[in-house]
């Protein structure tokens, strides 16, 4: 097993510390959106974006892992 790149590794650090870190940013704020608290809605929001960067993730790791195509003119045994 190969380990991660650098790149994925980031990538799959920002959902986490945009949903542990960031509380103290708005903590004193009570804004409503699309009818939700913010706090709510940041949180639900994060959990979609989470999809969205394992995607990233998983498209830069299979790039790494990927192997190349033979030629046209090579057999494999």
């Amino acid at each position: 097993m190969k380990r991660p790149s650098l790149w994925a590794i980031v990538i799959a650090l920002i959902p986490f510390c945009a949903m542990c870190f960031s509380v103290s940013a708005w903590d004193r704020i009570y804004p409503m959106v699309l009818g939700l608290p913010f706090n709510f809605f940041w949180l639900l929001s994060w959990i979609v974006l989470t999809s969205v960067c394992m995607w990233v993730v998983y498209r830069i790791e299979s790039s790494r892992t990927a192997k190349p195509e033979p030629r046209g003119g090579e057999r494999q045994s």
